[in-house]
């Protein structure tokens, strides 16, 4: 906005700019509207009737926190352990075996059903919504409408709140119940709403893929999820390591195995000095694994499996998929 002064600035000019600064809330809100009135005719070539899409956004506006939080994303300046210690904390561990034995019969058919251990399931659950206890405050459609509407990432929020109307439309859900993060991710599981579209699934058979409020839907949805992103139940998600002092393999140190995903059966690893992190040797089972380390040359190294880039496709962060590893591993 400063550019558009300078010192020939016409006293037109000024008028014009405190018009403009006098009502810029009214402006800004017409301008939503007509961006709602050009939505509903996609969301109408969608199938989208006017009653949903009326029911979910007529009274929507953007939301100034939605983009406050967007905006304010913070660089990720947490250190590993701090992270580890945050996420996997004692009393989340213990929750999560507590639900693991109060589940356990839903669990075992939806783990056998789909090849996802049942700890693993659990894991997913306590982490993204602490066993369904905060699904996120915001309504959903009107999240996703401030964000698509904002214009720094308008393409991919468009689309998932199309998405998301298309949700209500086959009456998964009440508009006014679907609540979920800033970002719109829903659920107890957070899917995003493209997720739900692919992955959520109707385990009891009531007609409604309920992510919110039904559990049995929630764990296959998750298990569901996990599968078509190549889940290997008769593997675990890696284990910490022990590295030899200098170590390298194939001519490469640590960090350049580390950095370029360099994939060997655990015993072209063993064979290189690698050891379980109590020094004992690693297992005589033979999967290719690769090397994590979250915290550079100087801190913990992990060998991770297939299962783990399984977890990345679910979240794309070193950092989630080890404290997902580690949660699993305290309910074995």
């Amino acid at each position: 906005m400063a550019r558009l002064f300078s010192l020939n600035t016409t006293a037109f000019t000024l008028v014009a700019f405190m018009v403009m600064a006098i009502a810029p809330h009214s402006a800004h809100a017409t301008d939503f509207q007509q961006w709602l009135a050009e939505l509903r005719v996609d969301a109408q070539k969608r199938g989208i009737s006017d009653e949903i899409f009326d029911a979910a956004l007529n009274n929507a506006k953007p939301i100034k926190r939605v983009i406050e939080l967007d905006r304010r994303q913070p660089e990720f300046t947490m250190t590993f352990d701090e992270y580890l210690n945050k996420i996997v904390s004692k009393t989340r561990a213990k929750k999560a075996a507590q639900m693991l034995i109060e589940h356990d019969e839903i669990l075992t058919k939806i783990a056998k059903k789909y090849g996802v251990q049942k700890r693993f399931i659990v894991t997913f659950w306590g982490v993204e919504t602490n066993f369904g206890q905060y699904l996120g405050s915001f309504n959903v459609p009107h999240a996703l409408a401030t964000l698509a509407h904002d214009g720094r990432r308008s393409a991919y929020f468009r689309k998932e709140l199309l998405n998301a109307l298309q949700i209500l439309q086959e009456g998964h859900i009440a508009p006014a119940n679907m609540k979920g993060s800033w970002a719109g991710a829903m659920g107890q599981s957070q899917f995003m709403p493209s997720s739900f579209l692919s992955y959520a699934v109707d385990y009891d058979g009531d007609g409604k893929r309920d992510i919110w409020g039904t559990k049995p839907d929630v764990f296959a949805s998750t298990a569901y999820y996990l599968k078509k992103a190549g889940w290997n139940d008769q593997l675990t998600w890696g284990r910490r390591v022990s590295l030899p002092q200098n170590f390298s393999l194939d001519g490469k140190d640590a960090m350049s195995l580390a950095d370029n995903k360099l994939r060997k059966n655990l015993q072209s690893w063993a064979a290189a000095g690698v050891r379980s992190a109590d020094g004992g040797p690693l297992p005589k089972a033979d999967p290719v694994a690769r090397l994590v380390m979250p915290s550079g040359a100087d801190g913990p190294a992990f060998l991770v499996y297939s299962n783990f880039d399984s977890i990345l496709d679910w979240n794309r962060s070193n950092y989630y998929a080890l404290a997902i590893g580690h949660l699993s591993d305290m309910l074995k």
